[in-house]
């Protein structure tokens, strides 16, 4: 059968560095960090004090207060981002079939806010179980999904991808085969999270997943620097409307950019450990490439995973230089994560953003935080250290890795 096309029609973005989608490519083209010390709760007692929070967030300016109490923060920046990616497409609701509108959303943890909230206030009570009776439906993934359909009638496909860092990535590229695949006209993808809690931070902590650089959080945050000692979690939300080609065209949509590949691999290794060699990431890139029936060599720009964690790192640019070659010199590779954090289920969705603005402005954002070259990398590789570049982008790739050993990646083109 012929697949359709998919195109990126429309974004959304509530990020630890802007509050929406041109505030927040504004702060990656200038190398602005989300890092600070953490405000939504008292972290003297923790090992690590600080991470990338959304700032200046107040969900009233965007929800009834009566309605937003029902609803965990993750679904709050949901609604969020997939209102501004609605507006952006200027969609027209009243004449779209929304049998055919789908929402497929990515979340690797969910509730945790409510989920904390409950089991706190039982333990500090009598014992009798007396719980929010939405509870549940707060704490559940599936809900963010749940909530942007039932607010726009969208009657299509509706459920969330939970593969750890990777799910928001994940719902791209399922998104991307059922619109190919004819089973929908548009479908409102991306991710959302909210896990700067004290059970967020104090899991990650005890893992030794997180960076300790409490005395200059701003620069904790070093992707491929010698001295990276973890990642900074951070929260927030992406929304990308997907929409099948003809569609777009007929309505007259600004197209963006066109999604042309997506890959999904598992590195069968370990629950958190990356494969050392890069397995699965290189299988994952490959996967992509040929689902998009491209050479290595067509793509300018790579959106790593790029966590800032020793062994990642390492893995990530020795698949790298393993699925490009002598290509992988020529590349402009960037982590922005060292700028916005590690939004977990949120990151792909935020960073498949980072590619399609890169498109769309021509322009790399950088992997700042960059003071100590590793002897471990090729120092021929561009990691876009410090200062965007401008170049020609053509073709860009999204990586996201999760515990579990979970990998997507996705490719997008420069619109014809």
């Amino acid at each position: 059968m012929d697949l359709k096309r998919v195109v990126v029609t429309g974004l959304g973005a509530l990020t630890p560095i802007g509050n929406d989608v041109s505030s927040y490519w504004q702060a990656l083209v200038n190398g602005v960090s989300g890092a600070a010390a953490i405000t939504k709760y008292n972290p003297e007692k923790f090992k690590t004090q600080f991470a990338c929070e959304v700032k200046n967030f107040d969900v009233q300016d965007y929800i009834d207060r009566k309605e937003a109490r029902r609803m965990d923060l993750f679904t709050q920046y949901a609604l969020v981002v997939s209102e501004q990616a609605i507006q952006d497409s200027k969609l027209d609701l009243d004449k779209v079939n929304k049998d055919r509108v789908g929402v497929i959303w990515g979340s690797g943890i969910g509730g945790l806010t409510t989920f904390q909230e409950e089991v706190m206030a039982f333990a500090k009570g009598s014992g009798t179980p007396r719980f929010n009776p939405f509870f549940i439906p707060k704490m559940i993934a599936d809900l963010s999904a749940g909530h942007i359909s039932i607010r726009y009638g969208f009657r299509g496909m509706n459920f969330v991808t939970v593969s750890a860092c990777a799910s928001s990535t994940n719902a791209l590229v399922d998104s991307f085969n059922y619109i190919r695949l004819g089973k929908a006209d548009i479908i409102v993808s991306g991710g959302s999270e909210a896990a700067v809690t004290e059970a967020g931070m104090g899991g990650f902590s005890a893992m030794k997943a997180l960076s300790e650089r409490n005395d200059s959080p701003e620069t904790a945050s070093r992707p491929f620097d010698k001295d990276r000692d973890g990642f900074v979690l951070g929260e927030g939300a992406g929304a990308i409307i997907l929409e099948e080609y003809e569609h777009a065209k007929a309505r007259g949509a600004k197209i963006y950019a066109e999604l042309v590949g997506g890959g999904m691999s598992s590195d069968a290794f370990h629950i958190t450990a990356p494969h050392p060699e890069g397995l699965g990431a290189k299988n994952v890139m490959k996967d992509a490439l040929n689902d998009a029936n491209l050479s290595p060599e067509k793509i300018d720009y790579i959106n790593v995973h790029g966590t800032s964690t020793p062994l990642g790192d390492i893995s990530e640019a020795l698949a790298i230089q393993s699925v490009f070659g002598p290509h992988a010199f020529k590349l402009n590779i960037s982590s922005t994560k060292s700028m916005t954090g590690h939004l977990l289920g949120a990151a792909g969705a935020i960073e498949a953003l980072a590619c399609v603005l890169a498109i769309e402005h021509q322009i790399v954002p950088p992997t700042i935080n960059h003071f100590t070259d590793d002897e471990q990398f090729d120092s021929n590789l561009n990691f876009t250290f410090n200062k965007a570049q401008k170049r020609e982008i053509n073709y860009a790739l999204s990586n996201t890795f999760g515990f579990g050993g979970h990998n997507c990646s996705v490719i997008f083109k420069k619109p014809d």
